[in-house]
């Protein structure tokens, strides 16, 4: 098994040498006892949870660890962890955080280096054919869990946000293939379940970095809302879009990395004047809440997460713009402040009804 951190690993390149991919998670139920004996306090929390729990054993049983720079504190993660704990395999990913003609083949190049890198850890070199056969098998992927995202369209959904996020989590630990039979499962359940009479609760989209713990939606479903859609790091950020298969898999997985991927990490080229260049960055996300018929939007940013904040105060006015009702909510990825957060969420679910 391989740890790595963020939705920019173009993972496929370990499933095609039998390697399982990990995602690194922290734990907003454990308080951090030993990494900010390391690690600054005002560090980006999930980062220092997910050291911590390194520290403390959590992930001996991982083989490796692959890091691509996409923030400040996951780059420098790599330095610490790689000094501290000494995987016995690891990689540094150089992701170009512009997108322009150049950044793709700079990203070609680096990707090239992590399959060779990979080629000698595993003694087995990658053919396009196989890698090609990974890609396919990861949009498979990535297509079912889209599948399974219709259906929270209904009203009321059929299957919960909490199921998702708990069914995201898991996806994130184990074999592609296993993950693919598991949503295929999850699937036909949910096809089979009754519908139950429609209740008036506020349909909620949900935006933020790193959420892998079911705790969050589970508060804002409690509150009296449906969490019908999201645009969060495990979620659709990883399978919005599927990977091109293309005779030169190296240039499919660099445009879907750094080009599909939706995440404030990457800077993209103004367009027009301000109103152009807000709906070519957050235009997206009006098309989830429509499509999704979404009453209200939480943003749930992490403190200290330099790329979303920034992003936050544009975004936010840009959806209230367009009509739909914002809750701003920083936590320290805890639950140390879930009476707080409660509070303020019921508030603003009792204004949309």
């Amino acid at each position: 098994m391989l740890g790595y951190f963020c939705c920019s690993v173009p993972i496929e390149f370990m499933t095609v040498l039998s390697l399982v991919p990990y995602r690194i998670m922290g734990s907003v139920t454990q308080a951090i006892t030993q990494a900010d004996t390391y690690l600054e306090t005002i560090m980006c929390p999930f980062v220092r949870s997910s050291f911590d729990l390194s520290l403390k054993g959590e992930y001996d049983f991982l083989d490796g660890l692959v890091v691509p720079h996409t923030c400040d504190a996951i780059h420098r993660i790599y330095d610490i962890w790689v000094h501290y704990r000494k995987p016995a395999y690891t990689h540094f990913i150089n992701v170009p955080h512009v997108v322009q003609p150049s950044s793709f083949e700079f990203f070609q190049n680096e990707l090239s280096v992590f399959k060779k890198s990979l080629e000698r850890f595993a003694q087995r070199e990658i053919s396009d054919q196989n890698l090609c056969q990974a890609i396919r098998l990861h949009n498979e992927n990535r297509g079912l869990l889209r599948e399974l995202y219709e259906l929270r369209k209904d009203e009321p959904p059929l299957i919960s946000g909490t199921e998702i996020m708990k069914l995201l989590v898991a996806g994130g630990t184990i074999p592609v293939a296993e993950y693919n039979e598991l949503v295929k499962g999850v699937i036909k359940e949910v096809k089979e379940r009754k519908t139950v009479p429609a209740q008036k609760r506020a349909r909620i989209l949900i935006y933020g970095s790193q959420v892998d713990d079911a705790a969050f939606i589970r508060l804002v479903e409690e509150s009296g809302a449906n969490v019908v859609m999201d645009d969060i790091c495990p979620g659709t950020r990883y399978f919005g879009h599927d990977v091109d298969v293309t005779d030169n898999p190296l240039v499919g997985l660099s445009r879907h990395y750094l080009e599909d991927i939706q995440c404030p990490r990457t800077y993209r080229a103004k367009l027009g004047k301000y109103q152009e260049d807000l709906d070519n960055r957050f235009g997206y996300l009006l098309d989830y809440a429509k499509e999704f018929r979404v009453n209200g939007i939480i943003l749930y940013i992490t403190r200290y997460c330099d790329t979303f904040e920034l992003d936050a105060p544009d975004l936010g006015d840009y959806l209230r713009e367009a009509g739909l009702p914002v809750l701003y909510l920083e936590n320290d990825y805890s639950m140390t402040t879930i009476g707080q957060l409660r509070t303020r969420i019921q508030t603003f679910l009792e204004m949309l009804l």
